[in-house]
């Protein structure tokens, strides 16, 4: 099995968006799909490997967050089969829905960011339920289901490899600050605790972030983004509990993360780079949310 990290370059910036190529005995597997916008740098990159994209057959999605499968229904509307969660499988076939809770959201920018996301032919999307696989060629794809950023996450399995979406967070290439992927409604601290640690116990090789690239030191990974999700809802739940209004609650949690990171040695212009991709204003509003669902 050969794996190819693609670099989508979101927003003309490198290392915050992957897709992954995979190269079996059958085809070619790709694993996320970014969004609309950078459908094109996807495409560009499949062909400088000197592969043909008309031999992606199998399209996996971890969520449909926009910036994971975006572009999903492209690929679906020429012939590729793509695999999600049984909760994703209505959005990609109609996203008519997700597209106007985006646009709520991002208002002007929403086209500029994510690009258009077309609809999948029904027959074209295949859900996939806790520990299902696929074989293509000489590779095997498990679906394990994986709450706590989204209820409709997969992480997808490959013998002793994991891509993990967002359920293992982002850590930008050559840094060493792990951002929580807490983008509101769905942000569920326990269970995404139960996640990470279920992948914990599984003695993964190596992982794959979305978010981004490979993660060789597995172990510390996980055990370190256990504790940051803890950490940032332990936070939010002091703020809440005390009062504070909602732009305060987003103000002290982008201050905590920013110091945090800059006690990392991440640079001012890493630091925007990680905004861009996981807006912490946007991170404290999931968390935030949790919050009120649990008083």
């Amino acid at each position: 099995m050969i794996v190819h990290t693609l670099d989508l370059h979101f927003q003309n910036t490198p290392g915050l968006i992957a897709a992954y190529v995979i190269e079996t005995s059958s085809g070619l597997v790709l694993i996320e799909t970014g969004p609309g916008s950078t459908l094109e740098k996807l495409r560009d990159g499949i062909c400088a490997l000197g592969l043909d994209e008309k031999n992606v057959r199998h399209v996996f999605i971890t969520h449909i967050h926009l910036d994971h499968a975006g572009a999903a229904g492209w690929w679906a509307q020429r012939g590729a089969q793509v695999y999600c969660h049984e909760k994703a499988a209505r959005h990609l076939i109609d996203p008519a829905k997700l597209i106007s809770s985006a646009r709520q959201i991002y208002a002007e920018r929403m086209d500029s960011l994510w690009g258009e996301m077309l609809p999948a032919p029904e027959e074209r999307v295949t859900v996939l339920a806790d520990g299902e696989s696929v074989t293509v060629g000489d590779v095997t794809i498990s679906a394990w289901d994986t709450p706590g950023h989204a209820r409709h996450h997969h992480a997808f399995v490959i013998g002793d490899v994991c891509f993990t979406g967002d359920v293992a967070g982002m850590r930008l290439a050559g840094t060493n600050y792990l951002s929580v992927t807490a983008a509101p409604p769905q942000f569920e601290p326990v269970a995404y605790m139960a996640s990470v640690g279920r992948l914990a116990r599984a003695g993964f090789r190596k992982l794959y972030l979305t978010h981004f690239g490979e993660i060789t030191e597995v172990a510390a990974h996980l055990a370190e983004y256990r504790q940051r999700i803890q950490a940032v809802h332990e936070a939010v739940l002091r703020d809440h509990a005390a009062g504070l209004t909602t732009v305060q609650i987003r103000a002290r949690y982008e201050s905590r993360e920013h110091t945090l990171a800059t006690a990392l040695g991440v640079t001012a212009t890493d630091w925007e780079r990680l905004e861009q991709s996981n807006n912490t204003n946007m991170c404290a509003d999931g968390v935030h949310l949790s919050v009120v669902k649990s008083y």
